[in-house]
């Protein structure tokens, strides 16, 4: 997909216009290709399992299955979960699209600065997906269960059930991100290291109103679950900031080391 470019290697608009529209057809077939592979991998490996899997030790009943209201219900809830399945597939590509239409633009410490980011933030979304799965959505099912009398009968009907699991599971994926938010905006110069530092006390209680809104439930377990990881990653956000800031700090000393005007000449007279 080599374009023309000028011997400063810039780019006439229309040829960016029309590299962008390739770079976003690549991403939509692969994200269609990965669907369908993760359609076969949710249907052959029984994916559906592993989400129910907590609502039955929840329940206390290994031999639960939750209901559907439609024929299609079945297929669709498959199909989402391919979907799902075919967007965390096909990441690699979406990244290397992405990562191909803006290098040019950028400087090489730039470059080094921005591919972290892009791979990280996959690992801390991992992170925090496992995190609400083996964690927090066991103690909040639990939780809500022990609300149960004589007089209610459980009927779990499966595009609530899994809507309520897969939105709590991308809760965690994407509060998991503030690392990776922070380091963006520490390099665009909107965020300070000493910024950081001082809102620390302000970072915390935002904390804990955020983790009280997306973990229902027991609120001493579950908001201390979600708030010890985030402080934590508070912590590495603001030690990666100061790497950030470093690293301009020496790129601006080299550049004026490099346009200093050696001793004696014409300039420094």
């Amino acid at each position: 997909m080599a374009r023309r470019r000028n011997l400063r290697g810039e780019m006439p608009f229309l040829d960016h216009l029309e590299e962008l529209r390739w770079r976003i057809l690549w991403c939509i077939i692969s994200v269609m290709v990965g669907a369908v592979i993760g359609f076969g991998l949710v249907y052959y490996f029984n994916v559906l399992e592993l989400l129910v899997e907590p609502v039955r030790r929840a329940y206390d009943n290994p031999d639960l299955k939750l209901i559907y209201l439609s024929p299609s219900d079945s297929f669709f809830v498959t199909l989402r979960l391919a979907i799902y399945a075919g967007l965390l597939l096909a990441f690699p590509i979406l990244v290397y699209n992405v990562w191909a239409f803006l290098a040019p633009a950028l400087k090489p410490q730039e470059r080094r600065v921005i591919i972290p980011p892009l791979y990280g933030g996959l690992a801390l979304f991992a992170a925090g997906v496992a995190l609400a799965y083996f964690a927090a959505l066991p103690v909040t099912l639990e939780f809500f269960q022990k609300f149960q009398t004589e007089s209610l009968q459980a009927t779990l009907e499966i595009n609530a059930t899994l809507g309520f699991i897969v939105k709590m599971l991308m809760a965690f994926g994407f509060v998991f991100e503030l690392p990776i938010v922070i380091m963006i905006l520490s390099w665009m110069g909107i965020v300070t290291p000493s910024f950081l530092r001082e809102k620390r006390r302000h970072a915390i209680v935002l904390i804990t109103l955020l983790a009280s809104f997306i973990t229902p439930g027991d609120v001493i377990v579950l908001t201390f679950m979600m708030m010890v990881p985030l402080i934590f990653l508070y912590e590495i956000s603001i030690f990666l900031s100061v790497g950030i800031y470093r690293r301009k700090a020496r790129r601006e000393e080299d550049f004026e080391i490099d346009h200093t005007p050696p001793p004696g000449s014409v300039e420094t007279q």
